[in-house]
């Protein structure tokens, strides 16, 4: 049974745990994100929701590519695609387990049903770095009217995640949408401008993205 409401996100604790428990159909994500709320399965697997005191987003006039970063990808042969292998985006992501203090990945065998459900119903998108016709990067995340939440990316070639950030950037550009969300800052996030604001301020940035067509 779909979940009908959560708990005000004012009543996350400090690390933003919200509540544990329920479920992931579409009707339970869809009311998390349009809520300031994301699952992130902890403990082998026990569904958690968060809505952290302080948000990472980017905003796009912020946005910024590391001059570095441009060199190299003027010399690169990458091709990019927008949601041509959802699925394998996403079990390419749960493969990845170097993310700082977690020991294992989030993206359980469930997410990755929910979220293949969300990209066909429309919601979800993954953005692709090829090299050669091969899968070297990409990244994924939900979209809602207005709204973007960046989920999770991978690559199995330097710098194929990051084209991947920049192939997301310039497809909100050219859909009118001027910031999106990173849900906890990372290292990769913030090389690109990420910066963590109020709970406060991200829900009325939400209210305002929801309303957008």
């Amino acid at each position: 049974m779909a979940i009908i409401a959560f708990p005000p996100v004012e009543t996350a604790d400090d690390d933003g745990l919200l509540a544990i428990g329920g479920d992931l159909e579409v009707e339970s994500l869809l009311l998390a994100y349009r809520s300031g709320i994301f699952p992130w399965p902890i403990n082998e697997g026990i569904l958690a929701w968060f809505a952290p005191p302080e948000r990472a987003v980017i905003f796009l006039d912020e946005f910024h590519i590391p001059r570095r970063l441009q060199r190299e990808l003027h010399r690169s042969d990458f091709s990019i695609r927008i949601d041509c292998d959802f699925t394998e985006v996403l079990t390419r992501c749960a493969e990845v387990k170097n993310r700082g203090s977690q020991n294992s990945t989030w993206i359980t065998p469930e997410i990755i049903s929910a979220y293949s459900e969300l990209h066909t119903l429309g919601f979800a998108h993954s953005f692709e770095t090829y090299h050669n016709d091969v899968l070297v990067g990409g990244l994924y995340g939900v979209r809602l009217g207005g709204f973007f939440a960046a989920e999770s990316s991978f690559y199995r070639m330097s710098n194929a995640s990051k084209v991947a950030m920049i192939t997301l950037v310039e497809y909100l550009q050219k859909e009118g949408i001027s910031w999106f969300d990173c849900q906890v800052l990372t290292p990769f996030s913030e090389s690109f401008g990420a910066r963590e604001i109020p709970r406060s301020d991200f829900m009325k940035l939400l209210g305002k993205a929801l309303q957008a067509a």
